[in-house]
């Protein structure tokens, strides 16, 4: 099969691989996959990964093992993290803290950037017929979205922020908006701006925010992918406001703690979330994604893809595509 490989010097090639063949997966045909920000981070070295990247999906499960054969034929989307079951991360906190974990085109599994990719079974969520592919490769992400309201309390007259108008803060944006918070997003760049505006979003200039907003709101998401957006998101949330981290990067960022500590600032590191929340927001138009892509690529063109995606929207591989 076709696939894009990440070697350990931070180089992408198409290759030839085998299909995986692995004892208790399902084996997927991938029919789109998108690019995220977490993709352009491991480019750079983040979680030192090497191998397939991409784990924003859809397809279609073409293999299983008998216990697992009702899935065949079925579109799917998956849940990222495999885990044991056993450990004491698992017992605690579910397959996404597993000690030994493996995670889809991140961490020691190969990813969704290939004609197929494999999942145990328990990981697949069936994507409903009226739901479009492009619409589909944001499961993922949006469930990821939908963790924020797991982990903080949202509803009506919640005022929050997002700093980053990007691919993930758009998404955010949306989900916190679909719960009732008045959301308004920090910009930067006539991009994400506009954007934000088409969706129906509140704006500030990021240069512009600290002065004109500081603490001024309820929950801040710092979802920029870069070390500064924490400084603009603790300093935009009032005392004892809440600042959630969904920014994932290559490097280290330097805090200032006092600050955290004299206004009793709550900080929630989030990651992935519940994907029947996702599924049933995007089947019923809650969340908009069309706006938000703006190229469909095959995997043979895939360094034209990712110059795109490094531009700031979201790109999507489609492994079924002719060169």
């Amino acid at each position: 099969m076709r696939s894009l490989v990440l070697d350990p010097d931070g180089t992408l090639a198409l290759r030839d691989r085998p299909r995986p063949d692995v004892a208790g997966e399902c084996l997927i045909r991938v029919t789109a996959a998108g690019i995220c920000g977490t993709d352009l981070e491991l480019l750079r070295g983040y979680a030192g990964f090497s191998g397939v990247p991409g784990h924003e999906f859809v397809g279609v499960v073409e293999g299983a093992g008998p216990e697992d054969a009702a899935w065949i034929g079925r579109r799917v989307a998956g849940e990222i993290t495999v885990g044991c079951g056993r450990c004491a991360g698992c017992r605690v906190a579910g397959r996404g803290h597993c000690d030994v974990r493996t995670v889809v085109g991140i961490r020691d599994r190969d990813g969704a950037f290939a004609e197929y990719l494999s999942l145990p079974s328990a990981n697949l969520h069936r994507v409903p017929d009226s739901i479009d592919e492009v619409t589909a490769v944001f499961i993922e992400p949006v469930a990821a979205a939908c963790r924020v309201i797991e982990q903080v309390t949202i509803g009506p007259g919640t005022r929050a922020v997002i700093v980053g108008a990007g691919r993930l803060g758009l998404l955010v944006a949306q989900v916190l908006r679909a719960h009732g918070a008045d959301v308004t997003l920090v910009t930067r760049g006539e991009g994400g701006r506009s954007l934000a505006g088409a969706l129906g979003f509140e704006t500030v200039a990021a240069d512009a925010a600290v002065a004109s907003l500081a603490r001024s709101f309820d929950v801040a998401v710092d979802a920029t992918g870069e070390a500064a957006g924490f400084a603009t998101a603790t300093a935009l949330v009032h005392p004892r406001g809440t600042v959630v981290v969904k920014s994932t990067f290559h490097g280290e960022t330097s805090v200032s703690f006092s600050p955290l500590v004299v206004d009793e600032i709550t900080i929630v590191g989030s990651r992935c979330g519940p994907f029947d929340r996702a599924i049933e927001l995007l089947d019923g138009g809650r969340i908009d994604v069309k706006p938000l892509v703006s190229g469909v690529y095959p995997l043979a063109r895939f360094a034209h893809a990712f110059d795109h995606a490094r531009r700031g929207s979201k790109v999507i591989l489609d492994p079924t595509r002719a060169e």
